[in-house]
């Protein structure tokens, strides 16, 4: 990339400003706490507030207005929003609103269209901006953003895509939202092999974005990835292409549902890790008491994991901190179990607390089975994790069936009540992952299990996974499937029918391009990297400080005038929206780099004015 010229130094008391990079939901959920906020921290004559964003305010890229209507959120219309209540953690005030159920006028139990949240998104934005204190005037600015320069003491630099002078700010804000990436070895080799053969094959993206147009009607395709970005692959290449569905696609009335191919659709061959599809969406509302929480792994815990690692250098998740979380989650099972529906155990629920809260692992295991007569009422994380580890079949037509079988039982139980245990383990999966933002990289495994329990597909769309499924449309690979190439075609094979493969001349790899900082393709996270403006941690995410979000270097110290939020640090959250009374971790951090950002601008003022 050509340098950028040199510019001017700024004048003396120039207006405060910040820069925002990324306008989408964290930039602007970051506006409506510095609104929230401003009025007790910052009393100067104002600021100017830039969003630099080649997409508009709210939606950003993922939420906007042109994509296919067919698309849905992962959420129900009224776990969705985007303002704090009393059960957020955070210095700042509570300013509460709407969630998109409420602001749309929709039945809280529908899975909305991304598009409608993205009006939502516009409509939170507007009203974040509206409520600024008089004298802050915010900026938008339709480009993208290329790198940013300036020394930690001094003003730093932001040097926009066709602008020739750069944007001068005291503050900056990186708020990107998910990152397109490089390809990995495998992938440049599978890429090189396609060029070279005459291939198909298109790497990890976001769906909505991937030109689908090369998967021909009819042939065959392997995809490799069970999770939310197949699913919208799914339904692009059959409803989208003119595909319909008959009957109840949310499992009531009689008789299952069927699809009707326009002929237009490739034929999927799907595999993963697991094998299969991420768990059904829960279908049914808590009643009595949740489970207290946190309980074996809340703050006491996280510290003494850091004071663990300050000595040993490092956190080992599966030794330091997966015991807690393994107990933290059969607590929350075993209170909604003994609570809820007591005529399934053997124990009272105070004796059997008290015997818990003493015992190990092993120990657990015996009280468990003492006091849980039926084994479906009792949690085995490890069977969750891989439930086809060491299933084996005949044929790939004996799997197919198998499989369906599997995605039925499991669309039945999350959608009966008297199973809400699984209901308890979700909030403590919300708990452990509020505690886990304090510890930063953790590896990915956790954020994949978390994922895969509880951010799956809607009830309605493992339905139509299994039209598709009876009607040849959809195949599954199996578990641990690996794609090799070879005599001109990709060739895909799983562990669960052993001795089987199949082919095809197109590869779809159906998953989010990792967030690793080293491979990210956009220009200025990868100079900043490059020139150690951040740094990665051993996942390959941007390293900030837990507190408050600023950017640390290669001595762990945050840097005074740049912050980075979202999931390409080590202080993700879960989920891309907040439900509404569960805590939001996103909420704390938002709140707590605007409050940052306000105390910085203040007493920039009261220097300048001095």
């Amino acid at each position: 990339m050509p340098s950028a010229p040199s510019s001017p130094p700024s004048p003396p008391f120039s207006r405060p400003s910040l820069v925002i990079v990324g306008a989408g939901p964290r930039g602007t959920g970051l506006i409506e706490r510095i609104a929230a906020n401003a009025g007790a921290l910052y009393a100067g004559a104002g600021f100017d507030i830039h969003l630099v964003d080649p997409h508009p305010p709210g939606a950003g890229r993922i939420w906007r207005a042109e994509q296919s209507p067919l698309l849905w959120m992962n959420s129900q219309a009224e776990d969705v929003t985007m303002f704090t209540d009393e059960t957020v953690a955070m210095e700042g005030p509570v300013r509460e609103g709407p969630t998109l159920h409420e602001w749309a006028g929709l039945d809280g139990r529908v899975f909305p269209d991304r598009r409608i949240q993205g009006e939502y998104l516009r409509w939170v934005h507007g009203r974040a901006v509206a409520d600024l204190p008089e004298g802050v005037t915010v900026h938008h600015h339709p480009r993208r953003a290329l790198r940013v320069t300036g020394q930690p003491e001094e003003r730093q630099q932001v040097w926009l895509e066709g602008r020739p002078r750069p944007l001068s700010a005291d503050l900056v804000v990186l708020a990107l939202g998910h990152l397109d990436a490089e390809l990995d070895d495998e992938q440049r080799e599978l890429a090189e092999y396609a060029r070279t053969h005459g291939l198909v094959h298109l790497p990890p993206d976001f769906t909505a974005d991937s030109d689908l147009s090369s998967l021909a009607p009819g042939e065959p395709v392997l995809v490799r990835g069970f999770g939310l970005a197949f699913v919208d692959l799914m339904v692009l290449l059959t409803e989208g292409r003119g595909g319909r569905y008959e009957g109840d696609p949310d499992g009531g009335g009689d008789g299952e549902l069927t699809y009707h191919p326009s002929g237009r659709e490739p034929v999927l061959y799907v595999g993963s890790r697991r094998g299969v599809p991420y768990h059904s969406k829960i279908g049914y509302d808590l009643e009595g008491e949740r489970p207290p929480l946190p309980r074996f792994f809340g703050p006491a815990e996280v510290d003494a994991v850091l004071e663990r690692a300050g000595r040993a250098g490092r956190v080992d998740f599966r030794r330091d901190v997966w015991p807690s979380v393994e107990k933290e989650l059969g607590f929350a099972h075993y209170h909604r179990l003994f609570r809820a529906h007591p005529e399934r155990t053997a124990m009272a629920w105070a004796d059997f607390e008290e015997k818990y809260a003493a015992a190990d692992a092993g120990e657990r295991a015996v009280l468990v089975a003492s006091a849980v007569p039926d084994a479906a009422d009792r949690l085995d994380l490890a069977a969750l994790d891989r439930p086809l580890e060491g299933v084996r079949y005949g044929s790939y037509e004996e799997f197919q069936v198998g499989l369906r079988d599997y995605v039925e039982a499991d669309l039945a139980r999350r959608h009966d009540p008297s199973f809400s245990p699984d209901l308890g383990v979700f909030f403590g999966l919300l708990s452990v992952y509020g505690q886990l933002i304090r510890l930063g990289d953790v590896g990915p495994w956790w954020h994949g299990f978390f994922s895969y329990l509880a951010s799956g597909p809607p009830g309605p769309r493992l339905r139509q996974m299994l039209a598709l499924s009876r009607a040849g449309v959809l195949n599954f690979v199996g578990a641990d499937m690996t794609v090799t190439v070879g005599d001109g075609v990709f060739r895909a094979s799983g562990a669960t029918v052993p001795g089987r493969s199949v082919e095809a001349r197109a590869l779809v790899e159906a998953r989010l391009p990792e967030p690793t900082v080293a491979r990210v393709r956009d220009g200025l996270l990868r100079e900043l990297y490059e020139d150690g403006g951040v740094v990665e941690t051993a996942e390959g995410l941007v390293a900030v400080d837990p507190g408050d979000g600023r950017v640390l270097d290669r001595a762990g110290r945050p840097h005074p005038r740049r912050f980075a939020l979202g999931p390409y640090t080590n202080s993700r959250t879960p989920g891309a929206f907040t439900r509404p009374r569960t805590g939001g971790p996103a909420f704390r951090q938002n709140d707590a780099t605007a409050r940052a950002v306000l105390t910085f601008l203040r007493d920039l003022g009261q220097r300048a004015a001095a």
